[in-house]
C-alpha cells in the first residue's frame, strides 16, 4: 500500500513533474497571451469523442482527429490516421504541414474508445509545433505536450483513459493521473469548468479529485489573504527573520530603494510577483489579469 492507503501498482502517481507543469502553464499563458487561453473556454466535448464499433475504423479516427482539431483551434491542419504495430500509443511527424501523418498503435482499432486520448497528445504535438514553444529537454517536452492538452482542452481525454483494478494497468500520457487531474483543475478554477460529470473511469475522478485538492490549495497559500493560520504564522516567521524556509513558494529580497519585497508565483499563471512587504495589499498579475487579496 501507498503512504494514502492506495495499492501500489505499475502506474506513477503523485506529482513528480509539478516543477515541470507549472512552468508549461506560465509557457502558455506567454505565449498565447491571457485573451489566447480564454479562446480554448469551450473544450473537447465526450460526444466528439465518442467512437462506436459500428463506425468505419479510419473514417472514424479522421472524424475525431478532425473534432481535436477544431477544438485546439488548428483549422489548416489535416491529420491522416493511420494503425500499425508499434511500442508507443501514437506518434506524429511533425512537418511545415498542413498536413501531418499521425501513427496509432494497433490496439486502437479495437480500443476505441482510448483513441481520441491518443490522437490528443498528437494533435497537441502539432500545435506547439505550430507555435514554436518547446522545452529544451525532450522529457520536458513530453510533460509540456500534455499539460498544454490539458489546459487548453483536450487532455481530459487523457486522463479519462486511466484504468487501474486488479487486472488492469492503463495509462495515456506522460503526466501522472493526480497531474493531469491538477492541470485540469487549474483550467477549471480560470474558466469556472467543472469535469466531474464528464470521467468514465472512476480512477480517473479520483485522481482528478486528488490534483483539484492541491490546485486549491495553492489558491491558499501565503502571501495570499485566503492562507490558514499555520500558513499565515509561518509567513510572518519567515518575514521576520528576512528568509523563506526550505520548500515556501515565495521568497524575500530587497528592492532598489532598500527596502523589503517578497516574490512568489501566481496561483493562476505562475508568473512571479513582487510585492512591498506592507501588510494587505491588492496585486493584479500582468500576465493573467487575476486580481489577489495578499497580505504581504
Amino acid at each position: 500500500m501507498t503512504r494514502d492507503g492506495r495499492r501500489s501498482s505499475p502506474v506513477e502517481h503523485g506529482f513528480p513533474h509539478l516543477d515541470t507543469v507549472r512552468a508549461a502553464i506560465t509557457a502558455l499563458f506567454r505565449r498565447l497571451s491571457y485573451e489566447g487561453i480564454r479562446a480554448y473556454e469551450a473544450g473537447f466535448s465526450p460526444a466528439d469523442a465518442a467512437f462506436g464499433a459500428e463506425e468505419d475504423l479510419h473514417l472514424g479516427a479522421h472524424r475525431v482527429a478532425s473534432a481535436i482539431v477544431r477544438a485546439l483551434r488548428l483549422p489548416h491542419a489535416r491529420m491522416v490516421v493511420s494503425f500499425r504495430a508499434m511500442e508507443q500509443a501514437a506518434t506524429v511527424e511533425l512537418t511545415a504541414g498542413p498536413e501531418y501523418f499521425v501513427e496509432v498503435n494497433d490496439r486502437f482499432r479495437t480500443h476505441r474508445r482510448d483513441l481520441a486520448a491518443a490522437l490528443a497528445h498528437e494533435v497537441t504535438h502539432v500545435l506547439l509545433h505550430r507555435l514554436d514553444l518547446r522545452f529544451p529537454r525532450t522529457a520536458d517536452n513530453e510533460i509540456l505536450t500534455d499539460t498544454a492538452a490539458a489546459y487548453l482542452g483536450a487532455g481530459w481525454l487523457l486522463l479519462d483513459a486511466y484504468r487501474e483494478d486488479e487486472l488492469t494497468h492503463q495509462k495515456l500520457g506522460y503526466l501522472t493521473p493526480e497531474e493531469f487531474g491538477y492541470v485540469l483543475a487549474r483550467r477549471g478554477l480560470l474558466l469556472g469548468e467543472d469535469l466531474s460529470t464528464w470521467f468514465t473511469s472512476p480512477q480517473a475522478y479520483e485522481a482528478y479529485v486528488r490534483g483539484r485538492a492541491l490546485a486549491r490549495r495553492e489558491l491558499r497559500r501565503a502571501p495570499l489573504a485566503a492562507a490558514d493560520r499555520a500558513e499565515r504564522r509561518r509567513y510572518a516567521r519567515d518575514r521576520r527573520a528576512g528568509t523563506a524556509a526550505p520548500g515556501a513558494s515565495y521568497r524575500f529580497e530587497r528592492d532598489p530603494a532598500g527596502g523589503a519585497r517578497v516574490s512568489f508565483p501566481c496561483p493562476v499563471c505562475g508568473q512571479r510577483l513582487r510585492l512591498p512587504v506592507r501588510g494587505p495589499v491588492r496585486a493584479r498579475c500582468g500576465l493573467c489579469r487575476t486580481v489577489l487579496d495578499c497580505d504581504t
